[in-house]
């Protein structure tokens, strides 16, 4: 591949594993595009794919990928902690290797237009993708979730970019636009209460007044009974992984609460990890090169 763009979407199924392998089979043995990762989490019931490719080819595998969810998800039977508003609730596009923003965020709209000609699915271009101010936070696009996404869309404000001016009954709507990499990062602590994680999020998320590229909720996971603030960093070169971390477990001390383990969904760039090495062992004049696998 000489052109490589980045695509990461976010479906709203994570426990029907039928169906989440229906869908991401639209993006395996696709000449010009490789499937690097996918995961499930059946408490947010939410499935994170990762994948690369040249734009053409990564475009129309994820246009097949919108299809099969809107066959196969139905929003009106949907439950999870994680907050979302569509069968396929985020569609990012980031740029790797020999690409811009720009040509992410035509690929973006691109596949907006034909997905939601193809399929009825209405489409909000979000981050640097979004045709106005208060579209570009994802956050505020998802506010009132699918349920109350179909009274929202009646405002002018939030008539979609692309596709119907309301909801598809059961696939809901996207978000799709071009941004720069993202890493997903959950901290579980050893309390079942709810309510501490939240304000931990609280104080950790942008929106608070927090980390100017993080963003953070907290959310129960049932099968362990454990609280979780889990956490988007938006730009791991300014808003790290160590800190926040660091933050989280400081936070936590004040509610006589520990951290138990924390958890990367999806892929990582090597050089946020290469950092956290660097703060916790202090290592001085430190270079990504020198790790072996970097030089192979």
């Amino acid at each position: 591949m000489d052109k490589i763009i980045e695509c990461v979407p976010n479906f709203s199924e994570g426990r029907d594993k039928e169906k989440i392998e229906k869908i991401v089979d639209c993006f395996r043995n696709v000449e010009g595009v490789k499937l690097l990762d996918y995961s499930s989490d059946e408490d947010h019931n939410r499935s994170v794919v990762t994948v690369i490719g040249e734009p053409e080819p990564l475009g129309q595998a994820m246009v097949a990928a919108i299809g099969k969810a809107v066959e196969l998800i139905d929003m009106t039977k949907h439950q999870g902690q994680h907050p979302r508003m569509g069968c396929v609730d985020v569609v990012p596009f980031i740029p790797i290797r020999n690409a811009t923003v720009e040509e992410a965020d035509a690929l973006a709209k691109s596949v907006a237009k034909e997905a939601s000609e193809k399929f009825g699915q209405p489409f909000f271009l979000y981050e640097k993708s979004a045709t106005a101010p208060h579209r570009e936070n994802l956050a505020k696009i998802r506010q009132g979730q699918f349920e109350g996404m179909a009274e929202k869309m009646k405002d002018p404000m939030w008539k979609p970019d692309f596709g119907p001016d309301t909801i598809h009954p059961t696939g809901g709507v996207t978000a799709i636009g071009a941004r720069m990499p993202l890493i997903a990062y959950n901290i579980n602590l050893d309390t079942s209460n709810l309510e501490i994680a939240k304000k931990i999020a609280d104080k950790i998320r942008h929106i608070k007044g927090g980390f100017r590229y993080c963003k953070a909720m907290g959310v129960m996971l049932e099968d362990r009974n454990i609280a979780q603030v889990s956490m988007n960093l938006t730009d791991y070169t300014k808003t790290s992984v160590y800190t926040v971390f660091e933050t989280v477990r400081m936070e936590a001390r004040r509610y006589g609460v520990n951290l138990l383990g924390s958890e990367v969904v999806g892929l990582i760039p090597l050089q946020a990890l290469v950092d956290c090495a660097e703060y916790y062992l202090g290592l001085e004049g430190f270079e990504s090169k020198q790790v072996l696998e970097t030089r192979l």
